[in-house]
């Protein structure tokens, strides 16, 4: 049986988890416009930085602060090539934490597809107050 959209990327943000580099938490993001890939990413370190999984995280407050989230990967990802994100779509393996939704609202992106949720009142929150959708997906078969 052929894979809805949803399910097609969605299954997209599990495979880019898989290049994470963070072994506390594997996030994938795929940035989609008209049913065509423009971005993915996924949590690791900067570019030329160590990664966590060849010197540890680094955790402040319980969160590894080492690695750039999957979601702001994607977004900066299109900002360093030029690619417009106005309109876009965004499927990730997990509810954006509030400073990804919080990038995400102002890169404009309209809506948000996750599998896992994440305790994060503060995006639901942010998300409700603008016109960006939040859609839990079940995670594919």
């Amino acid at each position: 049986m052929r894979a809805s959209w949803v399910e097609y990327f969605t299954q997209m943000s599990q495979l880019v988890a898989t290049r994470s580099t963070c072994p506390r938490r594997s996030v994938g993001a795929v940035l989609v416009r008209d049913h065509r890939v423009i971005a993915t990413g996924y949590n690791g370190a900067p570019s030329g930085q160590p990664h966590c999984t060849e010197v540890g995280c680094l955790v402040e407050h319980d969160h590894c602060v080492r690695t750039i989230h999957a979601e702001l990967n994607a977004l900066l990802q299109c900002a360093r090539y030029g690619i417009a994100t106005s309109g876009v779509d965004l499927y990730c393996t997990d509810m954006p934490c509030r400073n990804c939704a919080r990038a995400l609202v102002q890169a404009g992106v309209q809506r948000i597809y996750y599998i896992r949720p994440y305790e994060s009142p503060e995006t639901v929150e942010l998300v409700m107050s603008t016109e960006v959708q939040l859609i839990r997906v079940a995670p594919p078969a």
